[in-house]
């Protein structure tokens, strides 16, 4: 019980220094000049929901096949909420700074 137990946190681990490093990465892309490398992880994790949706089978009825490719669609999209928020925030920042460089080129 206690190799699994030491298994399972060293997965835990492994598993939440890839998502660190991935918003690190995630980050890094969002500061680049270009809009378009910031939206390639969020891209790729929407494609797997898709993969996701796509890959349900159909047992039961309409009404419980529709709410489980909600709950699929919905929970398939939570890595892309999670790499689109840096985005944003890193955008509307880089943004920001850029429309301050231009003030000051004007004011002089």
């Amino acid at each position: 019980m206690a190799i699994a137990t030491s298994v399972l946190w060293l997965a835990l681990l492994i598993v939440a220094v890839v998502a660190a490093a991935g918003v690190c990465l995630q980050i890094f892309l969002s500061w680049r000049e270009s809009w378009w490398p910031g939206l390639i992880l969020p891209g790729i994790f929407f494609l797997h929901s898709l993969l996701l949706l796509f890959n349900l089978s159909a047992s039961g009825g309409a009404g419980e096949l529709a709410l489980a490719a909600l709950g699929t669609f919905c929970m398939g999209n939570l890595p892309t909420l999670l790499f689109l928020a840096p985005y944003l925030i890193c955008r509307r920042r880089w943004s920001r700074k850029r429309q301050r460089e231009r003030m000051d080129i004007q004011d002089l």
